[in-house]
């Protein structure tokens, strides 16, 4: 095995040499950064990544201090765009965290920058702090865009809550439309839904997804059927349709991150529906009795 040289104190070697069982305590520990610091239960994800691991197929790096695993990243291909899924290191003697996690981002984006048919790479490392590899990202072939991880904490609002669906469920929803839960046979019109509602916005600069219609269906199957963004909550997650003529014009989707713990993984509305009427607070996910019983918290980052 040919290692990556960074820097002494560090062996930096391809991922695709260690077995799971061997970067398990690491992705234990993560998961555990995952809920102190977000809520978050990871453990789903880290047993998802796991497998990938186990198979050997994922493209990455691994850092070792004197021969112990304490830091790895990997990368998925898209077609032409390559995402880095994450970095993250821990528990090296002489380095920080971040020191670490830095020895490993610059082999990866060496690799990516050099991998033939790669014009695009995308990364959201969420478990630090903002700027903190900003360096990394300077060159003028990246960009930088800030993003807020927003929370809310619904305990000491939760009887209004559960009070106020009991009493009249579909409160402020305007005649002309009509509230439903999400269904399967939501996924083309919501996946239309949500690429109009991204034309000319910012965020299609941040997620190429939201620019094709493609992407778009590809953006709301990852939501619904892997547990990277959480457990998806049918049961709490809204459409909101036009009653004359059956178009959506409006969802919001939720996932369960955590016990107690919600997500609000897409929230939007049609251009000819927005303002301050359109979208009734009875849509929130928050807002059904059953959730009630269950949601302390939402979050959604942005």
């Amino acid at each position: 095995m040919s290692s990556v040289p960074v820097a002494s104190e560090i062996e930096v070697l391809d991922l695709r040499h260690f077995s799971a069982r061997q970067l398990r305590p690491l992705m234990e520990r993560e998961a555990g950064l995952w809920q102190d610091r977000l809520r978050w239960d990871y453990r789903s994800s880290t047993e998802l990544l796991l497998k990938y691991l186990e198979s050997r197929i994922l493209q990455g790096f691994a850092a070792l201090d004197r021969g112990r695993v304490c830091g790895y990243t990997f990368c998925v291909y898209e077609g032409a765009k390559a995402v880095i899924g994450d970095a993250f290191a821990t528990g090296h003697r002489t380095m920080s965290d971040a020191d670490a996690t830095r020895a490993l981002l610059v082999p990866m984006l060496e690799m990516l920058r050099n991998a033939p048919g790669v014009d695009r790479v995308e990364s959201q490392l969420l478990l630090f702090n903002a700027g903190e590899f900003a360096d990394l990202f300077a060159s003028p072939e990246f960009t930088i865009y800030p993003r807020l991880f927003l929370e809310c904490d619904l305990g000491v609002k939760r009887e209004a809550l559960l009070a106020d669906a009991v009493s009249d469920p579909l409160s402020g929803v305007p005649a002309e439309l009509e509230l439903s839960l999400w269904t399967t046979e939501d996924y083309q019109a919501a996946a239309e839904l949500i690429h109009a509602c991204y034309v000319g916005h910012s965020d299609t600069r941040i997620n190429d997804q939201y620019r094709t219609l493609h992407g778009s269906l590809r953006f709301l199957h990852n939501i619904v059927r892997f547990p990277g963004c959480g457990v998806f909550e049918s049961n709490f997650s809204w459409m909101l349709r036009d009653r004359r003529s059956g178009a959506l014009v409006g969802m919001v989707l939720c996932s369960r991150v955590g016990a107690g713990v919600a997500h609000i993984t897409q929230l939007c509305i049609a251009q000819a529906y927005r303002g301050p009427r359109a979208w009734p607070r009875a849509a929130a996910a928050e807002r059904a009795e059953p959730a009630a019983r269950w949601v302390r918290g939402h979050s959604r980052s942005r």
